[in-house]
Order: C-alpha cells, then structure tokens, then sequence
C-alpha cells in the first residue's frame, strides 16, 4: 500500500514533535493539529513511519511495525511512502492494525535542519484550506471531548469527564455545583442505542457513584491552596487526582492530564452561560483556571 507524502502533514508533525519536547517523549496527535487536512490514521502513521526511516525524526512504534515481512524497502521513493504499518490495514501478511500504534519520538539533528528549512518556507500546502478551529459546536458532548483530548473511546471519555467533574466539584459549595447541575440537565452526552451511555451531562456532574456524589454535597469544600492539608487542592493534586482517579489510569493508560482536562472544560463552556461559566472560574485554582479561561 502507498500513500502520497505530503508536506504540510510532515511539517506540521516535525513541529509538534519539536514543540513538545528535545527527547524521546510521547506526542499526542489530535485533530486540531490538522485543521482542514484531516490525514486517515494510516496517513498518519504513514507520515511518522517514513519520516523515521528517513531520519528525521527517531520514532516508537508499539506492537511490531513491521511484522514478519522481509520485503521492507531501504528506500522510498520520495513522492510516496511505501508504508508498511499502513500496510496492515489491508494486507493479509501484516499485524493487526489496532496492535500497531505511535508511542513517542524526538527530533534528529537531521530532522532539525529540515524544519528550519520548512518554516523559513513553509508548504504552499498550508496556505490552503481552513485556518480557523474545527466548528464543535453541533457535535454530541463526549465526541467533544474524545475528539479534543485524542482519547479513542466514547467509554474512556465519560469516565475522564466524571473524573474532572469530581475534582471540580470538590472546590466548590453545593450552591453552585447545583446551579451547574440545573443547566447541564437535558443535554444527552451522546445520541445512542447504548444504555450505557444514554445520560444527560448533568448525571456526569451529579457522579454516577451515588455514595461519591452523595460525600461531595455534604463535606465543605476543598480550599484551592498550595501546601500539606487533606482538603488542599492545588494545581498539581488537581491534574494528579484526575489521572489517577480515571480508570483507564489502572491499566497504565498514559494519560495526557492538562490536554483531557481543556477537553473537559472546552465540551462543557459550551453548555453553559458566561454567569455559570465565571462563576466556576473563581473556584479553580491558578494553571487549572487558566486552562478553564483558554478552553
């Protein structure tokens, strides 16, 4: 199988690689970092495959890339990517598609000069299509946040949401959490035959751990301070409570805490009003409540 290589997704993964970190560290890749490009995931991946064999970049894959195909390429012709991660969407000889997937990667000193050659001049590609963040306004509320936080289950969402409304609901009075709860009533997570996930945004608030959601209205709230104390939170018991409270956490899911949390918090501005949205604001503490303001 082969897939055109394109410029503006090469240039656009060398970035965020080398935007995100200098070693070898994990890159999450998600839809807004490809607005009005929209690449498949074995174009993706296709990308990142040809872009290590080339050098450009020193990548991770889990799962074996590869398979037991002998036939691999030294080279590839430069106008397409003989991809054979791609390949096994497709082909009989290769591995399981969903066994094979990006871990992390680091930019060479090869794959640096080449960035710097692309942002002095930067891929006519780019000049095309929309500049402007994908419109999500119309789409159900856990496809807004799986879509935001390159989580890949609708599952995995609603448990991260429940998780992030906790913590939030910890720093605040009942007063306010119920005045959240009242207008995120009626508004469905997601159109869906599934009873599992047939609820309105306001039964993720409420938890639906009747004994947790019982213990956060009649304790005091958590003061947003820094330092020892049980009902401290700060910025990293925050981010911390929430990567450690998800489930996916228990089985060494690498979770992106800040990028699932401004999902969370992107999803939900959109159900509420300014006077709702200002009010949860006071209560977060610094970093969290900038990341609350930008989503």
């Amino acid at each position: 199988m082969t897939i055109p290589l394109r410029e503006d997704v090469a240039y656009i993964i060398l970035k965020k690689i080398n935007e995100t970190g200098q070693e070898l560290h994990p890159v999450k890749f998600t839809a807004d970092d490809f607005i009005g490009r929209e690449p498949t995931k074995a174009e993706l991946l296709g990308h990142l495959d040809y872009l290590n064999q080339k050098q450009y970049i020193k990548a991770e894959f889990s799962g074996n890339a590869y398979g037991n195909q002998e036939d691999v390429p030294d080279a590839v012709n430069p106008k397409e990517v003989d991809f054979r991660v791609a390949n096994t969407f497709g082909s009989s000889d290769g591995p399981l598609p969903h066994l094979i997937t990006f871990k992390q990667a680091e930019l060479t000193e090869k794959g640096r000069r080449m960035l710097e050659k692309m942002e002095a001049k930067p891929p006519e590609e780019l000049k095309e299509g929309p500049s402007v963040p994908i419109a999500t306004k119309d789409m159900p509320f856990l496809e807004k946040v799986m879509l935001k936080s390159g989580l890949e289950d609708l599952f995995d969402a609603r448990d991260v949401t429940e998780v992030v409304y906790r913590v939030m609901r910890d720093l605040m009075t009942t007063e306010a959490s119920d005045r959240v709860a009242e207008e995120l009533e009626d508004k469905e997570v997601l159109p869906t035959e599934d009873k599992a996930l047939q609820m309105d945004v306001a039964d993720l608030w409420k938890d639906t751990n009747p004994i947790v959601g019982f213990l956060s209205r009649v304790r005091p709230p958590f003061k947003k301070h820094h330092g020892p104390g049980l009902f401290n939170i700060d910025d990293d018991r925050f981010l911390f409570r929430v990567k450690n409270e998800a489930p996916m956490a228990k089985t060494g899911f690498d979770l992106d805490r800040e990028q699932v949390v401004s999902a969370v918090f992107s999803a939900t501005k959109e159900e509420l009003s300014q006077e709702r949205i200002q009010e949860i604001a006071q209560y977060l503490p610094g970093r969290v409540r900038e990341l609350w303001d930008a989503a």
